[in-house]
């Protein structure tokens, strides 16, 4: 690696242990870390401090063990913050405001320091969670997509799944947290028909889409021009709700995959993107989705301690100049 130096600011919860696997790395090579969950740590003893004036920036970030100039880190690692919800000892419109404050206010920060290289951006990332856009993304950078239709109509729906000569499946736009009796209950993509379709679609947008003949799944985990491919064979339509149950095989990435891939992060200025896809006995590989923040941990040990080595070098590097 280059001999740029810095520290690496890493955004995240403290019981996230995916990122450890990155930070061990960093540490073997020697690259300073300072970890930081701005949604907790910033009422209970860190600091974050910026000034601006023409023709310059700066500031500083303390916390319990670190204290880092804003102009000296090289890259940021935008994990799995806490939710900014302000402090606990203040209640009604008084956390509301504070937490909101943070929000706009530490969150406009981290997003903007001047030399850093963001693994993802922020505002990418949040930019790149909405599945339409991706969807968008996904026809216009070269992938193959099932055919698909958000829609708050009733009557639009169940046109929709009629015509899938295939098939046709539901899919939640977000993981949103839902209970069932008080206890929590996961949405998983489900197989319907025009029959399961109420009035009920008209409360908010549904996406309905396509089943896709598949033969098994991939994820593909970018990091920059790095692609780790992983066949995945499950006996469930959606292999995320008993992965226990998959087995997991390393698998090569197709070159026009390989290449919609590199235009899809362009697109949407993603350095790292965990995709999935339906791959067909023909061997179409159908776009699902990207998660701009998916999580990798999960893969086979060899494969992880790759996707680990690749994000280390991407925050060790810093932004290319």
């Amino acid at each position: 690696m280059g001999d740029r130096s810095g520290s690496v600011l890493v955004l995240t919860n403290p019981l996230d242990v995916t990122t450890d696997a990155v930070l061990r790395v960093l540490a073997e090579r020697r690259v300073p870390v300072v970890r930081l969950d701005p949604g907790s740590d910033l009422h209970s003893g860190a600091s974050l401090t910026a000034a601006y004036r023409t023709g310059g920036q700066r500031g500083t970030l303390r916390t319990a063990s670190r204290e880092v100039a804003l102009s000296s880190v090289r890259s940021v690692w935008v994990r799995r913050a806490s939710p900014y919800e302000g402090p606990s000892e203040l209640g009604g419109q008084e956390r509301r405001f504070a937490a909101s404050q943070t929000l706009w206010g530490a969150g406009g920060i981290l997003a903007s320091f001047p030399v850093a290289h963001y693994v993802n951006h922020p505002w990418a990332n949040r930019a790149a969670e909405h599945k339409p856009a991706q969807l968008a993304a996904a026809q216009r950078s070269g992938f193959a997509v099932p055919d698909t239709v958000v829609t708050n109509s009733a009557d639009e729906a169940r046109e929709f799944v009629a015509a899938q000569a295939g098939g046709a499946v539901y899919k939640p736009l977000w993981n949103t947290p839902y209970a069932v009796d008080g206890r929590p209950h996961a949405v998983w993509v489900r197989e319907v028909d025009p029959a399961d379709i109420t009035g009920a679609v008209s409360v908010c947008p549904h996406l309905f889409q396509a089943k896709v003949p598949k033969a098994f799944d991939v994820r593909v985990t970018a990091v920059g021009d790095r692609l780790f491919g992983l066949r995945i064979d499950s006996p469930d339509l959606d292999w995320r709700r008993r992965q226990d149950r998959i087995a997991c095989t390393p698998i090569d990435v197709p070159e026009p995959v390989a290449c919609a891939v590199a235009a899809y992060l362009g697109r949407l200025r993603l350095v790292y993107g965990a995709f999935d896809f339906a791959v067909t006995a023909s061997g179409t590989w159908y776009f699902l989705e990207c998660n701009p923040n998916g999580q990798w941990a999960w893969q086979p040990a060899g494969t992880t301690d790759a996707i680990a080595h690749a994000i280390a070098d991407q925050l060790q590097k810093g932004r290319d100049t």
